[in-house]
């Protein structure tokens, strides 16, 4: 059941493996892209991908999709879920999400908000940017390790809940015909 929904998601928004494995900008990869694990729908290409891509949701850049797909690429887990996944932190979410980070930052290095001396300005921010840098990107990466974690083991469990549930359902038709 999950996997034939994920992979009619999967047909519907991403284009075919062929396409981009024959793209011309993609052609410095090599072979690479060419590994049946980039594509096929397992539980262990799922899974990683689900790490893979929530972990680099959290990195601030706007290189996010290119670091999920090297990282799908080196880990051998499955390309587009990996890419899709970034698009968690996407311009409506990401204030939200990675002001939670910076204050994720701020508590596990133990400080306080130095927002009561912030001026709303550009001057403002600029000048307010040093004393935020460092707990924001510690808060971004603890945020995407256990963001990573927590998809990794989720889908794995959600996996092998769907595969109990078919064996269930097998043994229940079984008994039913005897």
């Amino acid at each position: 059941m999950a996997k034939e929904f994920i992979q009619k998601m999967l047909d519907r928004f991403v284009p075919n493996p062929d396409v981009i494995k024959h793209h011309k900008s993609l052609q410095f990869l090599g072979d690479k892209l060419h590994d049946p694990n980039l594509w096929h729908l397992s539980r262990r290409s799922i899974s990683m991908a689900f790490a893979v891509g929530l972990f680099c949701a959290w990195i601030p850049t706007p290189t996010q999709m290119a670091f999920a797909a090297m990282g799908a690429i080196y880990f051998r887990a499955n390309l587009p879920i990996s890419v899709v996944l970034v698009w968690i932190t996407n311009p409506i979410t990401m204030p939200p999400l990675f002001y939670f980070a910076y204050r994720v930052g701020l508590s596990f290095m133990n400080l306080e908000s130095p927002s009561d001396n912030f001026k709303f300005s550009l001057e403002g921010m600029w000048s307010g940017l040093g004393d935020v840098w460092q707990p924001f990107l510690v808060g971004c990466l603890i945020m995407g390790i256990t963001c990573s974690t927590a998809g990794y083991h989720g889908m794995r469990y959600f996996w092998a809940q769907q595969i109990h549930k078919k064996w269930e359902e097998r043994k229940a038709k079984r008994s039913s015909k005897l």
